[in-house]
């Protein structure tokens, strides 16, 4: 109980004797007055336990969750169903209080958690090599830009602007700070154009950056494009749904260097956006240029296998400026949750995840299309994801979905002016044939 009890004024006293203060108002005297606060706050009077309890439960019904809502929104963020054992796993005592293994004698479950993860994900890209994970996929997008430039070391990237707008955002503020060049390529019936690509590529580029599915839903030619890269001896760069990889060809056998992504759809909540993890894979060759932690796998003393961090030339082992990289923790609690759902669903399980995505989402794609007068706004091929042509103002139509616990598609033109009207779609596993119909019904009533 000592956590709810506070200072009392003769300890206060002592501490401010230990340091050389008279008073309390002494550990402020670098504030100007003028910014002090010195009124009471504006709160409500106090509550007893059970009554504050009350209160907070009933602001709480005021939001809107996924557990009364039909959601059809992704761009970036998906509604997948989450095994209920990964909650029960990753809340044991030696996973949520874990922090950093450094001490491999004592963090041999930790660091195998770890490996098992890094194996998956490489199976999942087509890689050599992964890392332990990342903060999450914008941020893995922007280290995979600083490896390929230090790599090449040229200081010029090109990315689609197919890709995640926030992600783009992300990339740029790390090259600003790098003196880094980003140039966008445009796309063309929501793909990556080539011929633009094949025009802006030269001598001092260090890497093409797509993503696959994009942020559309579209599938890339991610081997015309790897071919481009490399005959200009550029790296390719891919951030990838892992989702989709369970069906796709996987990147790096399609000429992707690097495979980067998102890893919120394995296991992990939408949870206000976060927290999520990235995943990060590389070709060997790569390997020790790699940013954030790497575990692998060795022998002890007595010929048992063990695990360990390797290939560690991070900044908290090295001087900061001849460092690899400055990320040198990880999302392992996250990473965790994803293994953990891999391990569950196995081989099989995630491609019938993925089919069941691509089958729902071409199902209601077709539906909106018949029953709702809806036009798809690309013809290129996509896997969970699609863009519509909106008949009436889609804000209004999400409006209009959510009296009816329905979220809405993403309304692109926040992102992409050019795209008026444009209603992007998201369809997971979850999502019955009931709910799709649902959706088809209200939105054909609201034209008529």
């Amino acid at each position: 109980m000592s956590r709810y009890i506070s200072n009392t004024s003769e300890q206060q006293k002592e501490m401010l004797k230990e340091i050389g203060l008279a008073k309390l108002e002494d550990l402020f005297q670098d504030i100007p007055e003028q910014v002090r606060f010195k009124r009471d706050y504006n709160l409500p009077a106090p509550l007893s336990e059970m009554e504050l309890l009350s209160y907070l439960k009933n602001l709480a019904k005021k939001n809107r969750s996924l557990e009364e809502n039909i959601c059809f929104l992704g761009a970036g963020v998906y509604d997948h169903y989450i095994p209920t054992v990964i909650d029960s796993l990753i809340s044991r005592q030696e996973f949520y209080t874990a922090y950093t293994p450094y001490q491999p004698e004592i963090s041999q479950g930790t660091l195998q958690a770890i490996f098992e993860f890094q194996t998956m994900m490489c199976e999942l890209t087509g890689l050599d090599v992964s890392n332990a994970s990342m903060y999450d996929g914008a941020s893995a997008l922007a280290e995979a830009m600083l490896m390929a430039c230090q790599t090449t070391r040229r200081q010029e990237v090109l990315v689609a602007r197919s890709v995640h707008p926030e992600s783009r955002e992300v990339v740029r503020t790390y090259a600003n700070a790098r003196g880094i060049t980003v140039r966008e390529i445009g796309y063309t019936d929501g793909t990556l154009n080539l011929k633009e690509l094949e025009e802006a590529i030269g001598s001092q580029t260090a890497a093409v950056m797509v993503q696959n599915p994009n942020f559309f839903g579209t599938l890339e030619s991610l081997q015309q494009i790897a071919e481009i890269a490399h005959a200009h001896k550029a790296l390719f760069i891919v951030s990838a749904d892992p989702i989709a990889l369970a069906i796709l060809e996987p990147p790096g056998k399609l000429g992707a260097d690097i495979v980067v992504g998102e890893g919120q759809a394995l296991g992990n909540s939408p949870s206000f956006g976060g927290p999520h993890f990235g995943y990060f894979c590389a070709t060997e060759k790569l390997l020790r240029k790699m940013p954030g932690r790497i575990v692998g796998q060795t022998k002890d003393k007595n010929g048992k296998r063990a695990f360990t961090l390797t290939i560690q030339a991070r900044e908290q082992h090295i001087r900061r400026e001849k460092a690899t990289s400055n990320i040198c923790s990880n999302h392992a609690l996250n990473a965790l949750a994803a293994t953990i759902y891999l391990t569950l669903l196995g081989k099989q399980g995630l491609r019938e995840v993925a089919y069941l995505c691509a089958q729902k989402a071409h199902y209601t794609c077709e539906q909106l299309q018949k029953q709702a007068g809806f036009k798809p706004l690309f013809t290129a091929p996509f896997f969970k994801e699609f863009v519509l042509t909106c008949p009436v103002p889609a804000t209004e139509l999400n409006k209009k979905l959510l009296e009816h616990n329905i979220i809405g598609g993403y309304i692109l033109e926040r992102d992409y002016p050019e795209l008026k009207n444009a209603w992007m779609i998201a369809v997971t596993e979850k999502r019955t044939k009931q709910e799709i119909d649902r959706l088809v019904e209200l939105v054909g009533g609201m034209q008529r």
